[in-house]
């Protein structure tokens, strides 16, 4: 494939991803697999750190809005962070290049696609429901959890399932964090759902990247398209159908993850 391609398929994701939010993860992952035909331990790799990269830009801006509950990020990143690490101790165990271990990243691959086309079909039905405002004074209780194990269990699921498959920060995190911190309004939700992502996949992308699972070049064409792609999404989302975008792609990573699961 011509370079121009991956950098044509960068600027699609960071479109998208500026449009919706939905995780970048989520549809670079099945595109460079299907598309390009990238070995999948090679296609993870790379995109945890095009998902650090992107995000770490998203977070800086969010910060400087003080949209950033980081009492959440914090209790997210104490089940995820601990979860990764022992999930790149098994890769380095066992190796990924490994044809079961492969068979296991492809089959969890397409179960998270199934769920985070799940998660997008709930928020194009449902996500205006949430609260986008809060009332002075009332963080502090907004950022309790149902309960306090919660967040460091659902952080280990994630961790887990990010180190795995590159997916299951983005719509599916935004799905679960409502339930957890039902008091949140959604801009706060999505703040802590990007930022805590960013040491996750940062961690997970460079204990792949010392597995040689991380194609460089590849990853710098993919971040040549999708930051512009990313700041031109950003610009349109007012003007675009959003639950028409959201159902449309829950539908396309039901389909990716039903391949994925039938391999």
């Amino acid at each position: 494939m011509p370079d121009f391609a991956f950098i044509a398929a960068g600027f699609v994701v960071g479109l998208v991803v500026g449009l919706t939010g939905v995780g970048g993860g989520s549809l670079m992952t099945p595109i460079l697999i299907f598309f390009f035909g990238v070995k999948p331990y090679l296609a993870i790799g790379t995109d945890l750190l095009f998902a650090a990269f992107t995000k770490m830009g998203g977070t800086i801006s969010l910060a400087r809005q003080r949209l950033i509950p980081w009492r959440v990020v914090g209790h997210l990143c104490a089940g995820s962070v601990p979860a990764a690490l022992v999930t790149l101790y098994a890769l380095h165990t066992f190796g990924p290049a490994d044809e079961s271990v492969q068979h296991v990243m492809t089959t969890t691959l397409g179960f998270a696609l199934l769920l985070t086309a799940a998660a997008t079909l709930y928020k194009a039905i449902r996500g205006k429901q949430a609260p986008r405002s809060l009332p002075a004074g009332h963080l502090g209780a907004a950022t309790q959890p149902r309960h306090w194990t919660l967040p460091l269990l659902f952080g280990a699921v994630i961790g887990t399932l990010v180190t795995l498959t590159s997916v299951g920060a983005g719509a599916i995190g935004v799905t679960v964090l409502l339930i957890l911190y039902p008091l949140l309004p959604l801009p706060r939700i999505v703040g802590a759902d990007i930022a805590y992502a960013v040491p996750l996949t940062l961690l997970a992308g460079l204990g792949h990247a010392s597995l040689g699972s991380v194609d460089w070049p590849l990853l710098a064409q993919l971040l040549a398209g999708s930051l512009p792609g990313i700041w031109l999404g950003s610009r349109l989302m007012a003007r675009t159908p959003e639950r028409l975008i959201r159902s449309a792609l829950s539908v396309l990573l039901a389909w990716a993850g039903t391949k994925l699961v039938l391999i």
